[in-house]
Formats: C-alpha cells, structure tokens, sequence
C-alpha cells in the first residue's frame, strides 16, 4: 500500500510499504477514512526536529476496524472509530485519573496518511461510533481525535 513517508526536512514521498499486521493481542487495524496533517507534522518537515530515519506520518485518524487482537474487547470489526495521536492502555492509573497522555505505556501513534493503518493498545485508544457516519460528516470527526482533546485536556487543567 501507498504511505506518506517523512525521509528529512522537506523531503516527504508517497512509497510502498507492507500492510500492516497484528503484532500484539492488544492492536487493532483500521481501514482510514480520513485523516489529515496536524501543525506538529510540521516540526520535522520545517528541520525543527530531528529525524533519524524514515518517519511514516498521519497521527490524526478516524475509519473502520477491520481486524482486532484477541485481548481487544471495546472495539470491533465494523465499526467507526476516532483514534487519539497518544495511544494509552485506559488502564493504569494515569489514564484512570484521566491522563491518558501520561499512560505508563504510552506511545504515540503514527502511519495514518495510507489505507490502512496499526494501533497499538486500541482498548485505550479508539472510540467507537454508535453508527458509521455519513460521509461528509467523516472529516469534521477528525478534530476529536487530537485538535479537540488537546483544547478539552487543557481547559480541564486550567479548571
């Protein structure tokens, strides 16, 4: 499958990469409907971080699950799902307290600018629809997955 991949300040290619696979009990793959370049994709295109190897981009993401490991148990195949950019277990006690963005096992999630796409930890991290959206609803959802829990997380701090 065709993925944007970040090789070093302002060299971004579109290339051919595996499909991605279920590498732990815990993953889901998700077939994207959308997602989009976020400001902090940015940095490293600008030369403002660095870049050691080849980066696969996309971290703001919504689509279908097609495929989950055997210990997932919130989302399914078939279902609409909005993915965060910080991949969390909702299980330790960061992320109970809220803090997802501080979770013993965090990651941070990237690869979503191609068809397809792994996340890792999918229990904690993707939110399922209660019914797949109507098309043009599809890229207006993708301010929940990093835009608007970045501005609800900071309004919850500042109390």
């Amino acid at each position: 499958m065709l993925a944007t991949v970040l090789h070093k300040p302002g060299d971004i290619r579109c290339e051919e990469i595996e499909d991605p696979k279920i590498l732990r009990p815990t993953d889901a793959i998700i077939k994207l409907s959308a997602s989009c370049i976020c400001g902090s994709d940015l940095w490293p295109y600008r030369g403002l971080q660095p870049i050691d190897r080849p980066m696969h981009m996309g971290h703001e993401y919504c689509g279908i699950v097609v495929e989950v490991g055997a210990e997932v148990r919130n989302v399914r195949p078939g279902q609409f799902v909005v993915g965060s950019f910080c991949l969390s277990d909702n299980t330790c006690p960061h992320c109970r307290f809220g803090f997802q963005s501080s979770c013993v096992q965090r990651e941070f999630m990237s690869g979503a600018q191609a068809p397809y796409a792994r996340v890792p930890l999918a229990d904690g991290t993707l939110v399922a629809t209660s019914e797949v959206p109507p098309a043009d609803l599809v890229p207006d959802l993708l301010a929940v997955s990093d835009v608007l829990g970045t501005g609800w997380y900071a309004a919850d701090a500042a109390e």
